[in-house]
């Protein structure tokens, strides 16, 4: 009887709980009150006794220590006047107490439920049989009831597990989108600026100035191809093969071939560094290189400068990326979607970016951890 519940659910699990209480109600109910009919006529009391020993296990949920009360009651009566023992009321609310009631509640109704089966067997003088009979099925019934609670916190583990796996996996997956979308963003505004630059002036040099007119048309060429190269590395990370391996992404390295590449525009470029070189991870790394890029094509795109100048600051615990130009300023630089996604490139490492006026120009400043 106390597993009556967990095989309903098991076997029609769209069953609303009240209905299997309901059900099991109408079983104890026959089982109970059936052999109080037998023989037939009993005393009116033997049947009156009979309904509170067992109907109550409907409200079981509810108040399962009142209602394991008012059964075991009930039976403890109708065993005093010699009628079988039919304990299925009491066997329901034990197991409802240990499968549904709270950790103390437990603890107050294990020696009341334990008093009520001694007073059961002790008032009609049952045999030593009868002890070890009752006694072992209200045993096996809370230790069933203690097995369906630990089943369903399991299982309610599990789900919570399984639900903050799926938030993880979801905020993963809008961290490499937004990721994809900046590293989008960087190459294709860079590339199209040099394009563009190069394209506008290439027209003008053609007649007075031949050879420079060609080496613009050249390193449109180049920018084209490197946009292309980077875009082709890019969308094969999207795609996962089958050791799971990406192309690497542009580091510290290749910020000469950057330099050198915006230089072909006409914008005076240098490169310096300071402090010792050390190995730093790959995602500080491509941020690094990333952020200069960005920095580089604003001020191609907005700062009308003549010369530019890249600085790295190497110290034991950061990476200071500075990027400076002597064109007009913030009224020049400071707009648009670069600047926003250039500190979320440094807030993604751990690091912070400042960007504002500086003594000739604009000057964008990351300091990115590297310990």
């Amino acid at each position: 009887m106390p597993g009556l519940t967990e095989r309903l659910r098991t076997r029609f699990p769209n069953v609303s709980p009240r209905v299997v209480d309901v059900a099991i109600t109408v079983v104890v109910s026959a089982a109970t009150v059936g052999p109080t009919l037998v023989p037939f006529p009993q005393p009116w009391w033997v049947v009156a006794l009979a309904v509170p020993a067992s109907v109550p296990v409907l409200w079981r949920r509810t108040a399962p220590l009142v209602v394991t009360g008012v059964v075991g009651l009930a039976m403890t009566a109708l065993v005093m006047w010699e009628k079988p023992m039919l304990p299925y009321g009491p066997l329901v609310g034990t197991y409802t107490i240990a499968a549904l009631s709270p950790p103390l509640l437990r603890l107050v109704a294990i020696p009341v439920i334990g008093a009520g089966v001694y007073v059961s067997l002790a008032l009609p003088q049952e045999d030593l049989d009868s002890y070890r009979v009752v006694g072992t099925a209200f045993v096996a019934a809370y230790a069933l009831g203690t097995s369906t609670r630990a089943r369903r916190a399991r299982a309610a583990e599990l789900a919570e597990r399984a639900l903050r796996l799926e938030r993880e996996r979801a905020i993963a997956a809008a961290h490499e989108r937004a990721r994809i979308a900046r590293d989008m963003h960087d190459i294709l505004t860079h590339s199209v600026g040099l394009i563009v630059v190069q394209a506008e002036a290439g027209p003008l040099m053609l007649r007075a100035d031949p050879e420079r007119a060609e080496a613009a048309f050249d390193a449109i060429a180049d920018t084209g191809r490197g946009a292309i190269a980077q875009l082709r590395a890019l969308l094969s990370a999207m795609r996962s093969d089958q050791d799971g391996r990406r192309e690497p992404q542009p580091g510290l390295a290749a910020l000469p071939d950057l330099v050198e590449r915006t230089g072909r525009t006409g914008l005076r470029v240098s490169l310096t560094s300071d402090g010792l070189p050390r190995s730093i991870p790959a995602e500080v790394d491509v941020a690094a290189y990333r952020i200069v890029q960005e920095a580089l094509t604003n001020v191609l795109r907005h700062a009308h400068a003549r010369a530019a100048w890249v600085r790295l600051g190497w110290t034991p615990g950061a990476l200071r990326v500075e990027v400076a130009d002597d064109g007009m300023g913030a009224d020049g630089a400071a707009g648009g979607h670069g600047l926003i996604g250039m500190r979320e490139r440094a807030s993604a490492c751990g690091g912070t970016l400042h960007a504002g006026p500086g003594d000739k120009g604009f000057v964008v400043v990351a300091t990115l951890p590297v310990g």
